[in-house]
Protein backbone atom coordinates (compact mmCIF):
# COMPACT_ATOMS: atom_id res chain seq x y z
CA UNK A 1 0.00 0.00 0.00
CA UNK A 2 1.35 3.21 -0.72
CA UNK A 3 1.95 6.19 1.30
CA UNK A 4 1.55 9.83 0.53
CA UNK A 5 4.86 10.67 -1.13
CA UNK A 6 7.54 9.05 -3.02
CA UNK A 7 5.27 7.90 -5.97
CA UNK A 8 7.27 6.70 -8.63
CA UNK A 9 6.71 7.77 -12.46
CA UNK A 10 3.87 5.94 -13.82
CA UNK A 11 5.85 4.59 -16.30
CA UNK A 12 6.72 0.78 -16.08
CA UNK A 13 9.83 -0.94 -14.96
CA UNK A 14 10.62 -3.96 -16.24
CA UNK A 15 10.18 -6.40 -13.77
CA UNK A 16 9.63 -10.34 -14.44
CA UNK A 17 7.39 -12.23 -12.41
CA UNK A 18 8.55 -15.88 -10.92
CA UNK A 19 6.22 -17.52 -9.50
CA UNK A 20 2.56 -16.53 -9.28
CA UNK A 21 0.24 -17.36 -6.73
CA UNK A 22 -3.26 -16.97 -6.74
CA UNK A 23 -3.91 -16.24 -3.10
CA UNK A 24 -2.68 -13.14 -2.24
CA UNK A 25 -4.78 -10.25 -2.92
CA UNK A 26 -4.51 -7.53 -5.30
CA UNK A 27 -1.63 -4.68 -4.76
CA UNK A 28 -3.75 -0.85 -4.99
CA UNK A 29 -1.13 0.53 -5.36
CA UNK A 30 1.19 -0.83 -8.35
CA UNK A 31 3.42 2.24 -8.79
CA UNK A 32 5.50 3.25 -5.74
CA UNK A 33 8.75 2.46 -3.57
CA UNK A 34 10.19 -0.32 -1.43
CA UNK A 35 12.19 0.38 1.53
CA UNK A 36 15.02 0.27 -0.43
CA UNK A 37 13.73 2.94 -2.52
CA UNK A 38 13.49 0.81 -5.77
CA UNK A 39 10.44 1.72 -7.90
CA UNK A 40 8.12 -1.05 -7.85
CA UNK A 41 5.13 -2.20 -11.12
CA UNK A 42 2.68 -4.72 -10.97
CA UNK A 43 0.91 -6.32 -13.34
CA UNK A 44 -3.26 -6.67 -13.32
CA UNK A 45 -2.61 -10.89 -11.91
CA UNK A 46 -0.40 -10.71 -8.68
CA UNK A 47 2.64 -12.38 -8.98
CA UNK A 48 5.97 -13.20 -6.74
CA UNK A 49 8.48 -10.96 -7.72
CA UNK A 50 11.82 -10.85 -6.04
CA UNK A 51 12.19 -7.01 -6.45
CA UNK A 52 8.75 -5.87 -5.57
CA UNK A 53 7.69 -5.86 -1.22
CA UNK A 54 4.54 -6.91 -0.36
CA UNK A 55 3.80 -3.08 1.10
CA UNK A 56 5.51 0.51 -0.06
CA UNK A 57 6.76 3.56 1.46
CA UNK A 58 8.83 6.25 -0.13
CA UNK A 59 12.42 6.66 0.65
CA UNK A 60 12.18 9.73 3.31
CA UNK A 61 9.62 7.18 5.30
CA UNK A 62 11.68 4.58 4.87
CA UNK A 63 14.86 5.95 6.36
CA UNK A 64 12.92 7.20 8.57
CA UNK A 65 11.35 3.77 10.08
CA UNK A 66 15.03 1.96 9.20
CA UNK A 67 16.73 4.97 11.50
CA UNK A 68 13.39 4.60 14.18
CA UNK A 69 13.87 0.51 14.11
CA UNK A 70 16.84 -0.09 14.55
CA UNK A 71 16.96 2.49 17.28
CA UNK A 72 14.14 0.61 19.38
CA UNK A 73 15.99 -2.45 18.65
CA UNK A 74 18.88 -0.88 19.93
CA UNK A 75 17.55 0.46 23.13
CA UNK A 76 16.02 -3.26 24.03
CA UNK A 77 18.93 -5.02 23.37
CA UNK A 78 21.05 -2.94 25.31
CA UNK A 79 18.58 -3.27 28.16
CA UNK A 80 19.03 -6.38 28.12
CA UNK A 81 23.00 -6.64 28.52
CA UNK A 82 23.22 -3.11 30.47
CA UNK A 83 21.82 -5.23 33.30
CA UNK A 84 24.41 -7.30 33.48
CA UNK A 85 27.55 -4.95 34.55
CA UNK A 86 24.97 -2.95 36.89
CA UNK A 87 23.77 -5.73 38.14
CA UNK A 88 25.86 -5.91 41.38
CA UNK A 89 25.33 -2.27 42.44
CA UNK A 90 20.98 -2.09 42.02
CA UNK A 91 21.23 -5.47 44.21
CA UNK A 92 23.05 -3.89 46.83
CA UNK A 93 20.60 -0.15 46.39
CA UNK A 94 17.83 -2.60 47.02
CA UNK A 95 19.20 -5.13 49.47
CA UNK A 96 18.18 -8.01 46.91
CA UNK A 97 21.21 -10.02 46.87
CA UNK A 98 19.03 -12.92 47.11
CA UNK A 99 17.05 -11.97 44.03
CA UNK A 100 19.46 -10.20 41.68
CA UNK A 101 19.08 -13.01 39.17
CA UNK A 102 15.47 -11.80 38.04
CA UNK A 103 16.51 -8.51 37.17
CA UNK A 104 17.40 -10.29 33.85
CA UNK A 105 14.25 -12.79 34.29
CA UNK A 106 11.03 -10.50 34.70
CA UNK A 107 12.24 -9.09 31.45
CA UNK A 108 12.55 -12.08 29.76
CA UNK A 109 9.49 -13.85 30.80
CA UNK A 110 7.80 -10.68 29.54
CA UNK A 111 8.85 -10.72 26.28
CA UNK A 112 8.48 -14.43 25.82
CA UNK A 113 4.72 -14.94 26.82
CA UNK A 114 3.95 -11.55 24.85
CA UNK A 115 5.15 -12.35 21.67
CA UNK A 116 2.15 -14.53 19.76
CA UNK A 117 -0.42 -12.65 20.95
CA UNK A 118 1.41 -9.40 19.85
CA UNK A 119 1.74 -10.63 16.49
CA UNK A 120 -1.86 -11.42 16.52
CA UNK A 121 -2.99 -7.99 17.33
CA UNK A 122 -0.63 -7.13 14.35
CA UNK A 123 -3.35 -8.72 12.17
CA UNK A 124 -6.42 -7.31 13.84
CA UNK A 125 -5.27 -3.87 14.39
CA UNK A 126 -2.26 -1.80 12.74
CA UNK A 127 1.51 -2.88 13.15
CA UNK A 128 1.70 0.74 13.30
CA UNK A 129 -0.29 1.06 16.45
CA UNK A 130 0.73 -1.93 18.09
CA UNK A 131 4.68 -1.02 17.84
CA UNK A 132 4.32 2.83 19.20
CA UNK A 133 2.12 0.70 21.99
CA UNK A 134 4.88 -0.79 22.37
CA UNK A 135 7.47 2.14 22.80
CA UNK A 136 5.15 3.31 24.93
CA UNK A 137 4.99 0.45 27.50
CA UNK A 138 8.93 0.01 27.16
CA UNK A 139 9.11 3.95 27.61
CA UNK A 140 7.12 3.50 31.19
CA UNK A 141 9.10 0.30 31.85
CA UNK A 142 12.25 2.27 32.08
CA UNK A 143 10.48 5.06 34.50
CA UNK A 144 8.99 2.50 36.89
CA UNK A 145 12.42 0.77 36.79
CA UNK A 146 14.46 4.05 37.10
CA UNK A 147 12.08 5.66 40.22
CA UNK A 148 11.83 2.11 41.74
CA UNK A 149 12.01 2.11 45.51
CA UNK A 150 11.72 -1.50 46.07
CA UNK A 151 12.45 -4.72 44.74
CA UNK A 152 8.54 -5.38 44.12
CA UNK A 153 8.48 -1.68 41.92
CA UNK A 154 11.83 -2.78 40.63
CA UNK A 155 10.72 -6.07 38.33
CA UNK A 156 7.44 -4.65 37.98
CA UNK A 157 9.19 -1.93 36.27
CA UNK A 158 11.21 -4.69 34.18
CA UNK A 159 8.26 -6.90 33.26
CA UNK A 160 6.78 -3.42 31.86
CA UNK A 161 9.87 -3.25 29.74
CA UNK A 162 9.43 -6.76 28.69
CA UNK A 163 6.15 -6.30 27.16
CA UNK A 164 6.73 -3.24 24.81
CA UNK A 165 10.20 -5.43 24.08
CA UNK A 166 8.10 -8.12 22.66
CA UNK A 167 6.04 -5.55 20.48
CA UNK A 168 9.14 -3.88 19.20
CA UNK A 169 11.13 -7.01 18.48
CA UNK A 170 7.75 -9.21 16.56
CA UNK A 171 6.55 -5.97 14.86
CA UNK A 172 10.59 -5.05 13.60
CA UNK A 173 10.21 -8.56 11.74
CA UNK A 174 6.80 -7.92 10.57
CA UNK A 175 7.89 -4.69 8.97
CA UNK A 176 10.59 -6.17 7.40
CA UNK A 177 8.88 -8.87 5.89
CA UNK A 178 6.40 -6.16 4.38
CA UNK A 179 8.42 -3.49 3.37
CA UNK A 180 11.43 -5.34 1.95
CA UNK A 181 11.95 -7.04 -1.55
CA UNK A 182 12.25 -10.91 -1.98
CA UNK A 183 16.17 -10.40 -2.87
CA UNK A 184 17.08 -7.72 0.03
CA UNK A 185 14.95 -9.58 2.99
CA UNK A 186 17.88 -11.19 4.00
CA UNK A 187 20.25 -8.42 4.20
CA UNK A 188 17.21 -5.97 6.34
CA UNK A 189 16.88 -9.22 8.78
CA UNK A 190 21.02 -9.02 8.93
CA UNK A 191 20.66 -5.28 9.60
CA UNK A 192 17.83 -5.72 11.81
CA UNK A 193 19.68 -8.60 14.33
CA UNK A 194 22.88 -6.37 13.67
CA UNK A 195 20.97 -3.77 15.79
CA UNK A 196 20.03 -6.56 18.76
CA UNK A 197 23.70 -7.32 19.06
CA UNK A 198 25.53 -3.85 18.71
CA UNK A 199 23.03 -3.21 21.87
CA UNK A 200 24.19 -6.26 23.46
CA UNK A 201 27.59 -5.87 22.89
CA UNK A 202 27.69 -1.59 23.33
CA UNK A 203 24.53 -2.04 26.68
CA UNK A 204 26.85 -3.75 28.84
CA UNK A 205 30.10 -1.65 28.02
CA UNK A 206 27.86 1.58 28.33
CA UNK A 207 26.05 0.88 31.25
CA UNK A 208 29.20 -0.48 33.41
CA UNK A 209 31.41 3.00 32.11
CA UNK A 210 28.53 5.33 33.27
CA UNK A 211 26.81 3.49 36.60
CA UNK A 212 29.32 4.82 39.35
CA UNK A 213 29.11 8.52 37.43
CA UNK A 214 25.52 8.70 36.67
CA UNK A 215 23.82 5.88 38.79
CA UNK A 216 21.88 3.11 37.95
CA UNK A 217 18.55 4.96 38.09
CA UNK A 218 19.58 7.68 34.95
CA UNK A 219 20.16 4.72 33.09
CA UNK A 220 16.97 3.22 33.08
CA UNK A 221 15.60 6.68 32.80
CA UNK A 222 17.31 8.06 30.02
CA UNK A 223 16.20 5.57 27.67
CA UNK A 224 12.29 6.38 28.11
CA UNK A 225 12.81 9.30 26.32
CA UNK A 226 14.82 7.75 23.34
CA UNK A 227 12.35 4.79 22.78
CA UNK A 228 9.53 7.48 22.96
CA UNK A 229 11.03 9.38 20.31
CA UNK A 230 11.61 6.34 18.04
CA UNK A 231 8.27 5.41 18.63
CA UNK A 232 6.98 8.58 17.93
CA UNK A 233 9.06 8.44 14.28
CA UNK A 234 7.72 4.68 13.39
CA UNK A 235 3.94 6.01 14.12
CA UNK A 236 4.29 9.06 11.67
CA UNK A 237 6.01 7.77 9.18
CA UNK A 238 4.35 3.90 8.49
CA UNK A 239 1.76 5.40 6.44
CA UNK A 240 -2.25 4.47 8.02
CA UNK A 241 -3.01 2.40 4.91
CA UNK A 242 -0.32 -0.06 6.42
CA UNK A 243 -1.75 -3.43 7.09
CA UNK A 244 -0.91 -6.91 8.16
CA UNK A 245 -1.67 -8.88 5.35
CA UNK A 246 -5.40 -8.24 5.64
CA UNK A 247 -6.83 -5.13 3.62
CA UNK A 248 -10.06 -5.53 4.09
CA UNK A 249 -9.18 -5.07 8.26
CA UNK A 250 -9.03 -1.22 8.40
CA UNK A 251 -12.56 -1.54 7.45
CA UNK A 252 -13.55 -2.87 10.87
CA UNK A 253 -14.78 -1.44 13.59
CA UNK A 254 -13.17 -1.47 16.61
CA UNK A 255 -15.84 -3.53 18.50
CA UNK A 256 -15.19 -6.08 15.30
CA UNK A 257 -11.97 -5.70 16.06
CA UNK A 258 -12.15 -6.84 19.60
CA UNK A 259 -14.13 -9.38 18.95
CA UNK A 260 -12.01 -11.38 16.56
CA UNK A 261 -9.57 -11.24 20.13
CA UNK A 262 -9.00 -14.97 21.13
CA UNK A 263 -9.19 -13.83 24.75
CA UNK A 264 -9.75 -17.60 25.85
CA UNK A 265 -6.47 -18.61 24.31
CA UNK A 266 -4.22 -15.52 24.70
CA UNK A 267 -5.05 -16.34 28.83
CA UNK A 268 -4.38 -19.75 28.78
CA UNK A 269 -0.75 -18.95 26.22
CA UNK A 270 0.38 -16.49 28.29
CA UNK A 271 -0.42 -18.32 31.81
CA UNK A 272 1.72 -21.58 30.12
CA UNK A 273 4.35 -19.76 29.20
CA UNK A 274 5.19 -17.76 32.04
CA UNK A 275 4.68 -20.11 33.93
CA UNK A 276 7.46 -22.32 32.19
CA UNK A 277 9.93 -19.75 32.68
CA UNK A 278 8.89 -18.78 36.38
CA UNK A 279 9.73 -22.43 37.22
CA UNK A 280 12.72 -22.35 35.24
CA UNK A 281 14.35 -19.24 36.48
CA UNK A 282 14.97 -20.11 39.72
CA UNK A 283 18.47 -21.19 40.85
CA UNK A 284 16.52 -24.48 41.58
CA UNK A 285 14.27 -25.60 38.60
CA UNK A 286 10.41 -25.44 40.18
CA UNK A 287 8.81 -28.48 38.32
CA UNK A 288 5.57 -28.12 39.77
CA UNK A 289 4.73 -24.51 37.26
CA UNK A 290 6.36 -26.69 34.70
CA UNK A 291 4.28 -29.25 34.70
CA UNK A 292 1.38 -27.16 34.91
CA UNK A 293 2.06 -25.47 32.07
CA UNK A 294 2.08 -28.89 30.31
CA UNK A 295 -1.04 -29.39 31.52
CA UNK A 296 -2.15 -25.07 29.90
CA UNK A 297 -0.14 -26.13 26.32
CA UNK A 298 -2.72 -29.46 25.89
CA UNK A 299 -5.53 -26.89 26.76
CA UNK A 300 -4.47 -24.39 24.76
CA UNK A 301 -4.27 -26.21 21.86
CA UNK A 302 -7.38 -28.22 22.04
CA UNK A 303 -8.93 -24.59 22.62
CA UNK A 304 -7.26 -23.63 19.62
CA UNK A 305 -8.37 -26.58 17.50
CA UNK A 306 -11.97 -26.70 18.60
CA UNK A 307 -13.17 -23.31 20.54
CA UNK A 308 -11.55 -20.79 18.71
CA UNK A 309 -12.78 -18.91 15.64
CA UNK A 310 -10.07 -16.97 15.17
CA UNK A 311 -6.74 -18.64 17.17
CA UNK A 312 -3.74 -16.72 17.85
CA UNK A 313 -1.33 -19.23 16.30
CA UNK A 314 -3.21 -20.91 12.94
CA UNK A 315 -3.96 -24.64 12.88
CA UNK A 316 -1.84 -24.60 9.77
CA UNK A 317 1.10 -23.40 11.67
CA UNK A 318 0.19 -25.52 15.10
CA UNK A 319 0.59 -28.95 12.60
CA UNK A 320 3.76 -27.89 11.05
CA UNK A 321 6.41 -30.14 11.46
CA UNK A 322 8.90 -27.35 10.07
CA UNK A 323 8.22 -25.35 11.96
CA UNK A 324 8.12 -26.55 15.42
CA UNK A 325 11.72 -28.23 14.94
CA UNK A 326 12.94 -24.60 13.40
CA UNK A 327 11.92 -23.08 16.43
CA UNK A 328 13.80 -25.77 18.46
CA UNK A 329 16.80 -25.92 16.42
CA UNK A 330 16.66 -22.17 17.57
CA UNK A 331 16.09 -22.65 21.18
CA UNK A 332 18.90 -25.22 21.90
CA UNK A 333 20.98 -22.75 19.56
CA UNK A 334 20.39 -19.31 20.99
CA UNK A 335 20.42 -21.04 24.66
CA UNK A 336 23.96 -22.08 24.29
CA UNK A 337 24.65 -18.69 22.44
CA UNK A 338 23.36 -16.89 25.97
CA UNK A 339 25.83 -19.08 27.74
CA UNK A 340 28.74 -17.26 25.81
CA UNK A 341 27.11 -14.20 26.43
CA UNK A 342 26.72 -14.10 29.96
CA UNK A 343 29.69 -16.13 31.19
CA UNK A 344 32.91 -14.87 28.60
CA UNK A 345 33.23 -11.56 30.49
CA UNK A 346 33.12 -13.56 33.74
CA UNK A 347 35.99 -16.18 32.29
CA UNK A 348 37.71 -12.92 31.71
CA UNK A 349 37.87 -11.68 35.06
CA UNK A 350 38.24 -14.30 37.09
CA UNK A 351 40.66 -16.43 35.19
CA UNK A 352 42.82 -14.25 33.45
CA UNK A 353 42.88 -10.83 35.56
CA UNK A 354 41.08 -8.72 32.85
CA UNK A 355 39.84 -5.56 34.88
CA UNK A 356 35.94 -5.04 34.54
CA UNK A 357 35.79 -2.80 31.32
CA UNK A 358 38.75 -4.64 29.13
CA UNK A 359 36.26 -7.93 30.37
CA UNK A 360 33.07 -6.53 28.88
CA UNK A 361 35.12 -5.46 25.95
CA UNK A 362 35.53 -9.38 25.43
CA UNK A 363 31.98 -9.18 23.66
CA UNK A 364 32.94 -7.06 21.20
CA UNK A 365 34.27 -9.35 18.41
CA UNK A 366 31.64 -12.36 19.02
CA UNK A 367 28.83 -9.56 18.38
CA UNK A 368 30.57 -8.01 15.48
CA UNK A 369 30.84 -11.78 14.20
CA UNK A 370 27.31 -11.96 14.16
CA UNK A 371 26.52 -8.75 12.78
CA UNK A 372 28.95 -9.26 9.97
CA UNK A 373 27.46 -12.97 9.77
CA UNK A 374 24.16 -12.22 9.28
CA UNK A 375 24.50 -9.27 7.08
CA UNK A 376 27.05 -10.83 4.60
CA UNK A 377 24.62 -14.16 4.42
CA UNK A 378 21.57 -12.12 3.96
CA UNK A 379 23.32 -10.04 1.54
CA UNK A 380 25.48 -12.96 -0.55
CA UNK A 381 23.01 -15.64 -0.74
CA UNK A 382 19.47 -15.01 1.05
CA UNK A 383 18.14 -12.94 -2.63
CA UNK A 384 15.02 -15.40 -2.81
CA UNK A 385 11.85 -17.21 -1.47
CA UNK A 386 13.43 -20.67 -1.13
CA UNK A 387 14.21 -23.69 0.88
CA UNK A 388 17.72 -23.18 2.72
CA UNK A 389 18.02 -25.87 4.74
CA UNK A 390 21.09 -27.40 3.59
CA UNK A 391 22.53 -23.55 4.08
CA UNK A 392 20.46 -23.98 7.79
CA UNK A 393 22.43 -27.48 8.88
CA UNK A 394 25.50 -26.59 7.84
CA UNK A 395 25.58 -23.12 9.62
CA UNK A 396 24.09 -24.76 13.02
CA UNK A 397 27.08 -27.70 13.10
CA UNK A 398 29.40 -24.88 12.39
CA UNK A 399 28.03 -23.16 15.25
CA UNK A 400 28.85 -26.35 17.35
CA UNK A 401 32.11 -26.37 16.00
CA UNK A 402 32.98 -23.16 16.93
CA UNK A 403 32.03 -24.09 20.90
CA UNK A 404 33.76 -27.18 20.52
CA UNK A 405 37.12 -25.55 19.47
CA UNK A 406 35.79 -22.47 23.02
CA UNK A 407 36.05 -25.50 25.33
CA UNK A 408 39.17 -26.76 23.95
CA UNK A 409 40.79 -23.48 24.21
CA UNK A 410 39.49 -22.29 28.04
CA UNK A 411 42.07 -24.53 29.68
CA UNK A 412 44.14 -23.05 32.79
CA UNK A 413 47.23 -22.58 30.75
CA UNK A 414 45.33 -19.48 28.79
CA UNK A 415 45.49 -19.43 25.30
CA UNK A 416 46.70 -16.72 23.26
CA UNK A 417 44.24 -13.38 23.66
CA UNK A 418 43.94 -13.42 19.54
CA UNK A 419 43.05 -17.41 19.18
CA UNK A 420 40.92 -16.44 22.25
CA UNK A 421 38.86 -13.87 20.53
CA UNK A 422 38.89 -15.69 16.90
CA UNK A 423 37.08 -18.34 18.24
CA UNK A 424 34.39 -15.77 19.91
CA UNK A 425 34.77 -13.72 16.46
CA UNK A 426 33.73 -17.25 14.76
CA UNK A 427 30.68 -18.43 17.08
CA UNK A 428 29.02 -14.94 16.55
CA UNK A 429 29.64 -15.17 12.92
CA UNK A 430 27.91 -18.97 12.78
CA UNK A 431 25.24 -17.69 14.95
CA UNK A 432 23.86 -14.69 12.62
CA UNK A 433 24.43 -16.66 9.76
CA UNK A 434 22.36 -19.53 11.15
CA UNK A 435 19.62 -17.07 12.42
CA UNK A 436 19.22 -15.80 9.24
CA UNK A 437 18.77 -19.16 6.72
CA UNK A 438 16.52 -20.45 10.06
CA UNK A 439 14.24 -17.67 9.50
CA UNK A 440 14.42 -18.03 5.82
CA UNK A 441 13.59 -21.81 5.26
CA UNK A 442 11.04 -21.21 8.16
CA UNK A 443 9.26 -18.58 5.81
CA UNK A 444 10.00 -21.29 3.20
CA UNK A 445 7.89 -23.56 5.28
CA UNK A 446 5.00 -21.86 6.28
CA UNK A 447 2.44 -19.99 4.16
CA UNK A 448 2.54 -16.40 3.95
CA UNK A 449 -0.72 -15.55 5.47
CA UNK A 450 1.22 -17.38 8.65
CA UNK A 451 4.17 -15.52 8.01
CA UNK A 452 3.56 -12.89 11.26
CA UNK A 453 2.28 -15.92 13.52
CA UNK A 454 5.82 -17.75 12.61
CA UNK A 455 8.14 -14.84 13.30
CA UNK A 456 6.50 -14.35 16.34
CA UNK A 457 7.17 -17.69 16.88
CA UNK A 458 10.58 -17.81 16.77
CA UNK A 459 10.92 -14.57 18.56
CA UNK A 460 9.13 -16.46 21.76
CA UNK A 461 11.82 -19.38 21.36
CA UNK A 462 14.37 -16.71 21.09
CA UNK A 463 13.11 -15.34 24.57
CA UNK A 464 13.30 -18.59 26.11
CA UNK A 465 16.84 -18.91 25.14
CA UNK A 466 17.79 -16.14 26.89
CA UNK A 467 15.47 -17.75 29.97
CA UNK A 468 17.44 -20.76 29.15
CA UNK A 469 20.66 -20.04 28.97
CA UNK A 470 20.64 -17.70 32.12
CA UNK A 471 18.43 -20.19 34.24
CA UNK A 472 20.75 -23.45 32.73
CA UNK A 473 23.86 -21.76 32.56
CA UNK A 474 23.95 -19.28 35.40
CA UNK A 475 21.73 -21.71 38.35
CA UNK A 476 25.24 -24.16 37.11
CA UNK A 477 27.68 -21.47 38.09
CA UNK A 478 25.96 -20.39 41.16
CA UNK A 479 25.92 -23.75 42.48
CA UNK A 480 29.49 -24.10 41.73
CA UNK A 481 30.34 -20.64 43.05
CA UNK A 482 28.69 -21.57 46.26
CA UNK A 483 30.38 -24.62 46.83
CA UNK A 484 33.69 -23.35 45.84
CA UNK A 485 32.91 -20.62 48.54
CA UNK A 486 31.55 -22.50 51.35
CA UNK A 487 34.13 -25.48 50.73
CA UNK A 488 37.08 -22.59 51.08
CA UNK A 489 35.87 -21.40 53.87
CA UNK A 490 35.43 -24.19 55.80
CA UNK A 491 39.03 -25.61 54.76
CA UNK A 492 39.98 -21.68 55.86
CA UNK A 493 37.84 -21.60 59.61
CA UNK A 494 36.51 -24.57 59.77
CA UNK A 495 32.90 -23.28 60.02
CA UNK A 496 30.27 -21.35 58.08
CA UNK A 497 29.97 -19.33 60.92
CA UNK A 498 29.63 -15.16 59.86
CA UNK A 499 30.24 -16.64 56.47
CA UNK A 500 26.74 -16.85 55.15
CA UNK A 501 25.84 -13.22 54.95
CA UNK A 502 29.55 -12.58 53.02
CA UNK A 503 28.38 -15.60 50.69
CA UNK A 504 24.74 -14.21 50.07
CA UNK A 505 25.79 -11.06 49.04
CA UNK A 506 29.07 -12.04 46.40
CA UNK A 507 26.57 -14.79 45.14
CA UNK A 508 23.96 -11.65 44.31
CA UNK A 509 27.32 -9.40 43.00
CA UNK A 510 27.75 -12.09 40.76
Amino acid sequence: MASGEGQAAGNAGEQTPLLREASREENDDLNSETLTGEPQTGDEEEVIDINKANQHVGRRRGLVIILSLWGLIFLQASNISGITTTQSIIAEDLDAFASASWFTSSYLIAMSSISPLTAKLAQIFSPRICIFVGSLLFSLGGIVTSQAPDLATFLVGRAISGIGGASIMTISFILVLELSAKKRRGLFIGLLNSGFTVGVSLGAIVAGALVKVTGWRFLFWIQSPLALLAGIGLFFSIPKSFTSGHKDAGDESMASKLARIDYLGAAILTACLSLFLFGLSWSQVLWIPIAISGVLLIVFILVELYVAKDPIIPVIVLKSRGALLSCVAQLGMMATRWLVLFHTPTYALAVRGWSPASAGSALLPTNAGFALGGVLIGWLHIKRAGSFWLASVTSMILFASTLLLISQILNPNQPPVPLFLLALFLNGFCTGSALNYTLAHMLHLTPPSTHFISTSLLTTFRGFAGSFGSAIGGGFFIRALQSSLENGFMKENGSLDGKRELIRRLLGAM
